[in-house]
């Protein structure tokens, strides 16, 4: 990787702006809940008649890329999937058993483990792989909170607590960076995932916010890809994944 970018530390300004934009995203949220508006983003989006067909669609929230902030750029992805033939209680204790999303994930997820757990909180690890032109590994900690609203309907709220970067990752020679330094490939990650259960299945949704590095005047060939299209890569391998795990017999 020192041949593509040099390492970069994460700066306030650039923290600020995320949390700020964060900020945003849940008031609107909640008031748009609040209101009684629709539940699910995939009811009203064009794509509708697709996910209800069994594509799983992903796009940015808003606008044609990501949102430009200083010395770093946010990613805002929405995702969905119809899930046929399962129940919710089903597609929750799948994302639940934490211990596990390194079989379920795989291989984007190379370690997984659950730190603690109490009622619809949980604390968990992953060891993430991101593959696009470079490799990269990082370990994420994450504080996950998971809120019922009916007995159809559930919402789950996921955010980074800590990300590392790890150098030589599985060799004698690994090593972890701190916090906030190295690559700058991935500096936050907050997931707000929406379930509703209805006559044919459950639908899934996951609206996934990213914070990264800005890209580099003329490294642009090696760090936009994994920037700029693993978030979308990333999302629908994710849904696909759930999908796939909760129809086994169509694997």
């Amino acid at each position: 990787m020192s041949q593509t970018a040099e390492p970069v530390q994460l700066k306030p300004p650039t923290v600020g702006a995320f949390d700020a934009y964060i900020r945003a995203v849940e008031l609107a949220a909640e008031q748009a809940l609040l209101a009684g508006g629709p539940f699910l983003w995939s009811d009203t989006c064009s794509q509708a008649a697709q996910i209800q067909s069994g594509q799983v669609v992903a796009q940015f929230w808003a606008g044609r890329g990501p949102a430009k902030v200083p010395n770093g750029l946010i990613h805002d992805w929405i995702g969905a999937a119809s899930i046929p033939g399962t129940s919710i209680e089903d597609t929750l204790a799948l994302l639940q058993d934490y211990d596990n999303h390194r079989t379920v994930y795989k291989p984007e997820v190379l370690a997984s483990s659950l730190i603690r757990h109490h009622g619809d909180d949980f604390q968990i690890y992953l060891r993430l792989l991101k593959k696009k032109v470079i490799t990269v590994i990082l370990d994420t900690y994450h504080d996950v909170h998971y809120r019922c609203l009916d007995r159809s309907r559930w919402m789950c709220r996921s955010y980074t607590t800590r990300i590392e970067e790890v150098e030589g990752a599985g060799s004698p020679k690994e090593r972890v960076l701190p916090p906030d330094t190295g690559h700058g490939f991935l500096w936050r990650l907050y997931s707000y995932w929406r379930f509703e259960e209805r006559a044919d299945g459950v639908y899934v949704e996951c609206r996934a916010i990213s914070l990264t590095r800005d890209v580099p005047f003329g490294l642009g060939w090696a760090i936009e890809p994994i920037i700029q299209k693993l978030p979308q890569e990333s999302l629908i391998k994710t849904l696909e994944a759930t999908r796939k795990a909760l129809q086994p017999a169509k694997r």
